[in-house]
This record gives C-alpha cells, sequence and structure tokens, in this order.
C-alpha cells in the first residue's frame, strides 16, 4: 500500500506542471542566473561552490517546506484529504508516502543543481558525498515537518503560495542561499540566527565546501531537528482532513 501511495504522489506531482515548475525547477534556475552574476571568490572560496551549497538549502526549503504546505492546504480546501480520510489507507501511510516523494523530488533537484554546477561554472564535487546524502534526508524530514506544520495553520487555498513564500524567500535571503550575509544590519544577522535555513546552509558548508564532518557542528543539527519535531507536533495537535473555506 505505501508503495502504491508513493508511486501516484509522483505522478500527481510530476503531472502538475504549476508545482513541477515552482519546486523542481525554480531552484536550479535561480543557480543558473546567480552564476551567472557572481564570477570571483566569495569569502575565499569560489562563487560556484558557494552559491552551489546556498542554493541546495534553498532548494531543500523550497521543496520539502514550501511545496509541501502549499499541496496540503490545497489538497485538504478541494476535499481530496476528507475523501482520503474515508479510505482503507492508513494515515501514516500517507504521512510517510508524502514525506519519501518529497525526499525523492529534492534528491533528484539536487543532483540536477549539482550537475549544473560542475558543467557550466566548473563547481566542484562533494568531497563527502556520504554526508551530502545524509543532508538531503536529515533536511528533507525536517523541512517536511516544517511544511506540515504551516499547512496545519494556513486557511485557504488561494493565501496558501503567498504565505509560504513569505516565509521562505526571507528565510533563504537572509540565511545566505543566495549570496554572502555579512555585510547585512545586525539586526538582520539576528534574526538569521534563528532561522533553520541559516543551520543547514552551514551544514552544507561543512560537507561541501569545507570539507568536515557534520557531526562536527552538533548545535545546527540540533537546532535544525528541533525545528522539523516543532512542525510535525504542530500538524499532530492541528492538522484537519476537512475544508475550513466551507
Amino acid at each position: 500500500m505505501f508503495f502504491k501511495r508513493l508511486r501516484w504522489e509522483q505522478l500527481l506531482f510530476w503531472r502538475n506542471r504549476e508545482a513541477a515548475v515552482f519546486v523542481f525547477i525554480f531552484p536550479p534556475l535561480l543557480y543558473l542566473l546567480l552564476g551567472a552574476v557572481y564570477s570571483n571568490d566569495i569569502d575565499g572560496l569560489p562563487a560556484a561552490d558557494v552559491l552551489l551549497a546556498g542554493l541546495i538549502g534553498y532548494g531543500c526549503a523550497n521543496t520539502a517546506f514550501a511545496g509541501l504546505a502549499i499541496t496540503q492546504v490545497i489538497r485538504r480546501e478541494n476535499g481530496s484529504l476528507k475523501r482520503l480520510r474515508a479510505t482503507p489507507l492508513p494515515m501514516t501511510t500517507y504521512f510517510s508516502a508524502t514525506v519519501v516523494s518529497t525526499l525523492l523530488v529534492f534528491a533528484l533537484q539536487m543532483l540536477t543543481t549539482l550537475a549544473l554546477g560542475v558543467v557550466l561554472y566548473g563547481a566542484h564535487a562533494p568531497k563527502r558525498p556520504l554526508e551530502i546524502a545524509l543532508l538531503v534526508v536529515f533536511g528533507g524530514l525536517a523541512f517536511a515537518g516544517l511544511g506540515f506544520g504551516a499547512a496545519a495553520l494556513i486557511r485557504s487555498a488561494e493565501g496558501a503560495s503567498a504565505v509560504v513564500n513569505l516565509a521562505v524567500l526571507p528565510m533563504a535571503f537572509l540565511s545566505g542561499s543566495f549570496g554572502p550575509t555579512r555585510h547585512y544590519p545586525e539586526f538582520l544577522q539576528k534574526i538569521s540566527e534563528l532561522l533553520p535555513l541559516t543551520y543547514y546552509n552551514r551544514l552544507l558548508k561543512h560537507a561541501y565546501l569545507l570539507d568536515r564532518s557534520i557531526f562536527n557542528d552538533p548545535k545546527s543539527i540540533a537546532v535544525v531537528a528541533a525545528w522539523g519535531l516543532a512542525g510535525y507536533l504542530l500538524a499532530w495537535r492541528r492538522f484537519g482532513w476537512s475544508p475550513r473555506e466551507r
């Protein structure tokens, strides 16, 4: 039953052209644009590598947080979740298939972005591929929790995209996904220290840019995990299956 639902989730995603463009294509497209703008080093590291690590982090937030939250709100408001609730499909199977489908999309997106960086901008291949793979799973699970939590709070399908992007895009800028933040005002840098994407990007920087083990930064791991757990707990308490705007 799990694999049947996983296959269905994949079909639903790839058949929805708008979702595929927004969730899958947008981060690699941003990397192509930013890679053409930054040609020098960033903080003493090749710009192509720094931007690649940052855009992988943004891709995780955009796919697992934004994409999942918008999808769940739309399904709830059009009655799909209510009908699904009445079927024999266990809800744990639905949630696990949704999360694994999200992880598959993010993994493919990360590989696409990496290939673009290596081929077009001379970016380096990861020196710690196993830890990068672990970060894909870890980040996907954590930001999926935030996605479910956000879906539990958003009331209307019409406002889902606006609300989620209002959270994700500023977070991406403040966390350094689109470039260095050292010249940001001090109050913005303090805000960035509260955001999960800041710490996830640090882990990516360790594994991809600095050839350091992610386990040397337990604080970043703990912060990202805590945000994800908070999202799952919120979803457990507030997630609804019936439309709210009817």
